[in-house]
């Protein structure tokens, strides 16, 4: 079992920057694809980052070049850097964490991000 929990969302402007934690409970951290995603009002929830036990990322195509996920396996945390931020990146962002070969998948209760002068 995991348990994820988000911090670090907030009020930012337009163009503003903000950095989101998820600190993650249990052992084996450092196996899990941990991930990013999001859910604005009256949209599905989508992909938003990734990254696997090795470092290996990857991210949906309108934050790359301005969201930079990383994980410190030491602290059992997984980071995702905004930059840039628009309005329509205002939503609500969870974590995830995905144990490879496996069917186990967990998330966070999400955390707002709001996007706004």
């Amino acid at each position: 079992q995991v348990q994820l929990v988000e911090s670090g969302g907030g009020l930012v402007q337009p163009g503003g920057s903000l950095t989101l934690s998820c600190a993650a409970s249990g052992s084996m951290f450092s196996i899990y694809v941990m991930g990013w995603y999001r859910q604005a009002p009256g949209k599905q929830r989508e992909f938003v980052a990734r990254i696997t036990s090795s470092g290996i990322t990857m991210y949906e195509d309108s934050v790359k070049g301005r969201f930079v996920i990383s994980r410190d396996n030491a602290k059992n945390t997984v980071y995702l850097q905004m930059n840039s931020l628009k309005p329509e990146d205002m939503a609500v962002y969870y974590c995830n964490a995905a144990r490879p070969g496996t069917p186990s998948v967990y998330w966070g209760r999400g955390i707002q991000v709001t996007v706004s002068s």
